[in-house]
């Protein structure tokens, strides 16, 4: 196996679910700027999700929109007959 193959940075990170405030706790080495204090009294790296498990569609049977970044609206208005 080849040395150094994998990054060595992995800790605890909270990743948090924005459409439904649902966060969940588990090791990544994603880079973070911002932190929380968790569940049981530490501070933890924060990484904001646009989408989760608990959100999507495929998971959840409910269709919901979820439109942060006023996608569908510059979709609708670029064709919208005019």
């Amino acid at each position: 196996m080849k040395k150094d193959l994998h990054p060595s940075s992995y800790r605890f990170v909270v990743f948090k679910d924005m459409s439904n405030e649902y966060s969940f706790l588990t090791k990544s080495c994603v880079e973070t700027k911002e932190t929380i204090k968790w569940e049981d009294g530490n501070e933890y790296p924060l990484y904001k999700l646009e989408i989760s498990h608990t959100s999507h569609p495929f998971y959840t049977g409910k269709m919901k929109l979820v439109d942060t970044a006023g996608r569908i609206d510059k979709f609708k208005n670029r064709y919208a007959k005019k």
